[in-house]
């Protein structure tokens, strides 16, 4: 399975592990939930649905209900309402136990986290901290580049290496916050008031829940905001 089909496969397990629902909402939601990342099509999403039917982990309730009206999106496709089967469930549990060099990288990352609220502390903790150390990686790279190419490009070049360089920073620095606030709420501790992320909103000390992200997404640009 190629990374990006992983991606879907997790995000539409995830979904439909809250409630059932047909093609044309599961979409919708899959665009809010991934829109910072990607959009999907349902040239991608239905061959994805039929997989997961076919692999047992989702059945397809009322194939036989009136279509839907056609517009830009949705064609004339009938309403299928999918839900997750019980092996279905039990493979979205695998996959949020998945703490691996996959759950680190830019394709996954982003959407293992938005299901961060179901998944284990410690999975959390590991896949937190391999998404810095894998950015670590990265800064260096950039830096050491940076420093070898100054003198061969021209100002522009330099500043969007240089801009490339601040947002991964950034995405330390949140994720430094991240974890430790994680270690705070394992531990009990407080300091001088309850474990606050960057965003300011603080979280209760021993609670289960995971710390709310800041308010700017990775990687997100100050022109963007």
């Amino acid at each position: 399975m190629s990374r990006r089909s992983g991606v879907l496969e997790f995000a539409v397990l995830g979904l439909l592990h809250d409630a059932p629902m047909h093609g044309y909402e599961l979409r919708k939601r899959l665009n809010v939930l991934l829109g910072s990342f990607r959009a999907f099509s349902y040239g991608t999403l239905y061959p994805c649905l039929k997989s997961l039917v076919a692999q047992g982990f989702l059945v397809e309730d009322n194939p036989d209900v009136e279509y839907v009206p056609a517009t830009a999106l949705n064609g004339k496709r009938s309403k299928i309402v999918y839900r997750l089967s019980a092996d279905g469930k039990q493979r979205f549990e695998e996959l949020l136990a998945d703490s691996g060099p996959d759950a680190w990288e830019d394709e996954h990352f982003g959407v293992r986290f938005a299901f961060f609220g179901q998944t284990d502390r410690a999975v959390r903790m590991r896949v937190l901290e391999g998404r810095r150390s894998r950015l670590e990686e990265r800064l260096e790279r950039m830096r050491s580049s940076i420093a070898r190419t100054r003198d061969r490009f021209d100002d522009y070049t330099l500043e969007l290496q240089r801009h490339g360089l601040e947002s991964v920073e950034r995405e330390v620095r949140w994720l430094n916050e991240l974890i430790e606030t994680e270690r705070a709420t394992r531990t009990g501790r407080t300091g001088a008031g309850d474990p606050r992320t960057s965003d300011g909103r603080g979280q209760e000390a021993g609670s289960s829940d995971p710390p709310r992200p800041p308010h700017d997404r990775p990687g997100r640009s100050d022109r963007e905001r």
